[in-house]
């Protein structure tokens, strides 16, 4: 979106002080108008102000159809060109009546006492409290009933479908920044944050209560302008070491019983996995070359309580955790198995059979008869992403990462006999205990 910005005090030849142009919006097909409380708060004042529902089912039609041209707004108006179906162009305002110089003392005085004020803003956002601590001191930031005064050339007494148009369209920058509002209230974006800033050094530097002085606000730049000019920036302090261990979490063993639906035993057992999650991820983070790894996705319910049946908990929380994972104990003691010897990817490979597409299947048959001389290669039998060894208790399983898992059978099924390799003459050393 264009937007011409020009929010400055010594205002433009020919123009007005703190106007904003923004550029046609394209047209709203199957979306609504307003997405923000705000914005919609700023509908509601149309819609209760305007006495003709056609006209404005008519300046909804006209909206969709992006006969909105460029939106001007300034303190007290907003101005656009809307035109007809059939193409006639008509000038359309909207007038707000601004706020009064007393009231922006008040309306400043009440953001500085709440940071978060000041900080929504910068967000281009209007939380509710905001426009609540305004009212309290008097000022009326969103439209009312009434507050909306149409004109428009077609000369139609009350809101039209052209100034209908217009506040619809209105919304939608509304949406983007609560700034047009505010515009329109009287102040412009730059001068009411200056404002702001000025207001909140003065009282940093103001005396405490107590009558004694205190150190004057200094001078510094915007946390924007800050890194975007990162000479500036002090050095980073160093990066924390790593703790020799993960720490303890705390002990539930206390005076007080229990009640009769906590499990102190689980309970415990989570605690403990999750200081030693968090070592594992510290670790991850202060390890060289970290920024260029991809960020961990989530684990499913199912693959987090793997995870912790690999700890070993007691017997109760095992039957827990093998419920949650949707298998019985011996699938869990296979799962654990893999996750043991490869995480997430190894469990995968466990549970996961798949078709290699004709290029990777090229490049697993490739690694395969590179792997051993004529006469040492086993004879393999394939199926899908798996290849048996004929005659033998052995089996190699191909990842979708390009590696070879090894497998053996045992008690007629297939178990995780080690870790993965990208060779797979390395993989099935480890099936058949000849590494």
């Amino acid at each position: 979106m264009y937007e011409a910005d020009n929010d400055d005090p010594r205002g433009r030849a020919g123009g007005h002080l703190h106007e904003r142009t923004f550029a046609a919006l394209p047209p709203a097909h199957g979306r609504g108008f307003a997405q923000s409380w705000w914005g919609q708060a700023w509908l509601k004042a149309l819609e209760d102000t305007a006495l003709d529902n056609a006209q404005l089912k008519a300046g909804r039609r006209l909206a969709r159809l992006g006969a909105v041209g460029a939106v001007s707004v300034r303190p007290g108006r907003i101005t656009a060109v809307v035109k007809d179906p059939d193409g006639t162009p008509h000038r359309s305002d909207v007038l707000l009546q601004e706020l009064s110089p007393e009231a922006w003392e008040r309306f400043a005085d009440m953001a500085i006492e709440r940071a978060g004020h000041i900080a929504a803003l910068l967000d281009r956002d209007m939380p509710p409290h905001l426009v609540e601590d305004s009212a309290a001191a008097g000022v009326e930031l969103l439209p009312g009933i009434g507050d909306l005064e149409p004109e428009c050339d077609c000369e139609a007494w009350d809101h039209c479908g052209h100034t209908s148009a217009l506040c619809y369209q209105m919304a939608r920058l509304l949406d983007q920044d609560p700034f047009v509002l505010l515009l329109m209230r009287g102040r412009g974006e730059r001068e009411l944050l200056d404002d702001l800033q000025v207001r909140s050094a003065a009282r940093t530097a103001a005396p405490h209560d107590g009558g004694g002085p205190q150190e004057a606000a200094q001078e510094g730049v915007s946390a924007a302008e800050a890194y975007a000019e990162g000479d500036i920036l002090p050095p980073l302090p160093a990066l924390p070491e790593l703790p020799a261990e993960p720490g303890l979490p705390p002990a539930l063993d206390t005076e007080a019983e229990p009640g009769a639906d906590l499990d102190v035993t689980a309970v415990e057992f989570l605690a403990a996995q999750a200081a030693a999650e968090a070592y594992r991820l510290l670790a991850d983070a202060l390890a060289p070359g970290h920024e260029r790894h991809a960020v961990e996705p989530e684990l499913s319910v199912e693959e987090d309580a793997v995870r912790l049946a690999a700890a070993e908990p007691e017997a109760g929380v095992r039957d827990r955790l093998a419920a949650v994972s949707a298998r019985g104990h011996e699938d869990l003691a296979l799962a654990v198995r893999a996750w043991r010897f490869g995480g997430r990817a190894a469990l995968h490979v466990l549970e996961e059979e798949w078709t290699p597409e004709s290029e990777a299947l090229a490049r697993a048959r490739a690694a395969l008869d590179a792997a051993w001389d004529d006469d040492e290669r086993p004879s393999l039998r394939a199926a899908r992403n798996r290849w048996t060894v004929v005659g033998s208790d052995a089996q190699l399983r191909h990842g979708r990462d390009g590696r070879w898992w090894p497998y053996r059978e045992e008690g007629g099924r297939w178990a995780p006999a080690g870790p993965a390799a990208h060779d797979p003459a390395t993989a099935l050393a480890m099936a058949t205990g000849s590494e």
